[in-house]
């Protein structure tokens, strides 16, 4: 097994969908193999955006594209797909973060490595680019971010070093990344009410809310996620909401009274959008909740309009 950097080009030829499968032409086929049950960094070129690299994920089998000749899709491990708190770029302090993309001297190479779609990544060098990417005390970050002063979290308190796979396979961990990175991708602003509401101390209301959980075999995906206000996350968890393919949003008529529906859906029954498009709500993930969760709840005990 060897650890990998997959080059991702939003809108190229190839179909890939980060958090699910990563499609790539036959020339890069035993690198790829070579991958089979270890991590990689996905890494997005300056020319095509500005994230560097910006998420990690553990490749679990390689399988023939079934729908292009000559081409092949490396499958995600579901559950391991995790977009980075904060995208690092390729160079720091005019050093790039690749050996194989570095001079003897450290400076950068020019000319087709850089280009290269699949790279091999010694250990270290991943490590270094996911304590970038996703911090060592990134909960502590969240816990501390809106109230500085939290009983057992002493400032000069130091976190504990856990290893880097030990803290990309911690679900506690993951919750918070997933929270931290829907909750701006849709700035703090509920996806169904349109509103961005705060408490007192500039806390956002709003949750994070998966798709298809992950206990069902989603990922954290942004893409996997909605930014919901309480109620309406509790709703669309018990399927009295969901949304269309043209991102309508759906209600349950028969179980959600209408004058709460008035009060809590945007006026135009439209899902409010990412800053990001790219960010969207996948169709796929969205199909799952309508034929699987929306429609299917019980009404058992109070609700939280009663």
């Amino acid at each position: 097994m060897v650890k990998l950097v997959l080059l991702h080009r939003a809108g190229s030829i190839y179909d890939d969908e980060p958090a699910v499968h990563y499609d790539f032409p036959k020339a890069y086929l035993k690198a790829v193999t070579e991958g089979v049950g270890d991590w990689v960094v996905y890494y997005e070129p300056v020319k095509a955006g500005p994230r560097g690299y910006f998420a990690v994920g553990k490749i679990s089998q390689v399988i023939p594209n079934p729908g292009i000749v000559g081409r092949y899709l490396a499958l995600i491990a579901p559950g391991t797909f995790l977009a980075f708190d904060t995208n690092v770029p390729r160079l720091i302090d005019g050093r790039p973060l690749e050996s194989a993309l570095s001079r003897p001297d450290g400076t950068p190479k020019s000319g087709g490595a850089q280009q290269s779609a699949v790279r091999r990544l010694p250990e270290a060098e991943f490590a270094r680019i996911v304590n970038l990417g996703l911090p060592q005390d990134l909960e502590r970050q969240e816990a501390t971010r809106y109230d500085p002063v939290q009983p057992g979290l002493a400032e000069a308190s130091v976190p504990f070093e856990r290893p880097v796979i030990e803290r990309l396979t911690r679900r506690p961990y993951r919750e918070v990344a997933f929270r931290r990175k829907v909750r701006a991708a849709y700035d703090d602003r509920c996806a169904m009410s349109g509103l961005r509401l705060r408490n007192g101390g500039g806390r956002p209301e709003v949750q994070a809310a998966h798709i298809r959980p992950v206990a069902d075999g989603g990922n954290d995906s942004v893409r996997n996620g909605l930014a919901l206000s309480g109620t309406l996350h509790w709703m669309f968890d018990r399927g009295l909401a969901s949304v269309a393919a043209d991102r309508t949003i759906l209600v349950s008529g028969n179980k959600v009274p209408g004058d709460v529906v008035s009060r809590l859906i945007n006026a135009d029954r439209r899902l409010h959008p990412p800053l990001d498009l790219r960010d969207a709500p996948h169709p796929a993930y969205l199909e799952w909740h309508r034929e699987n969760i929306f429609g299917q709840w019980t009404p058992e005990g109070p609700t939280p309009w009663d």
